[in-house]
């Protein structure tokens, strides 16, 4: 795993352009079907993917909290939110709630396990969002975690060759 994830960001790179061009296309003309089609991929991938064994995401990035996510953990951890957003929470450049450091303050290093697994952030729960409703207006963010999560990047590679997109071919008429 490890081989992989290092090589993860060169092959997410590689793969970018052709990606933006094939979702601009996708957004086009999206196909009906395009939620169902990206929930099976999911599925099938997370039956042969265990997070455990990677992790990458905790390591590297932070989920955005939403109020909600920062009162449920606080409230878990015994503490009061002002406290738990004074410790482990700071706002990004876009003004969402995010975490002050990586790897994530809640994620255990030895096993990748998750400190608060069952009240962890919405954003988190969902991740990488490749099953998720509404599937087009989040290919940017799905690109983007290509770089990050092996998962993700086979489900997009998977995307391309179950549902190729032909450029513009002219029609002769007779």
């Amino acid at each position: 795993m490890e081989k992989r994830l290092q090589e993860l960001p060169k092959l997410a790179q590689e793969a970018k352009k052709e990606n933006e061009k094939y979702f601009a296309r996708l957004k086009k003309r999206t196909p009906k079907r395009l939620d169902y089609l990206m929930q099976e991929l999911h599925d099938k991938e997370f039956e042969k993917t265990d997070c455990l064994t990677c992790g990458n995401c905790c390591k590297t990035t932070s989920p955005i909290f939403t109020d909600t996510d920062v009162e449920r953990i606080a409230k878990h951890l015994k503490m009061k939110v002002a406290t738990f957003e004074d410790q482990y929470l700071r706002r990004d450049e876009d003004d969402f709630k995010v975490l002050k450091s990586s790897p994530c303050s809640f994620l255990d290093l030895s096993d990748n396990t998750c400190f608060i697994y069952k009240v962890r952030p919405k954003a988190c729960a969902e991740y990488p969002h490749t099953n998720r409703k509404k599937f087009i207006g989040i290919t940017d963010l799905t690109i983007a975690n290509t770089a990050i999560c092996p998962a993700a990047y086979n489900i997009v590679e998977n995307l391309k060759e179950v549902l190729p997109l032909e450029g513009n071919k002219k029609v002769r008429r007779k």
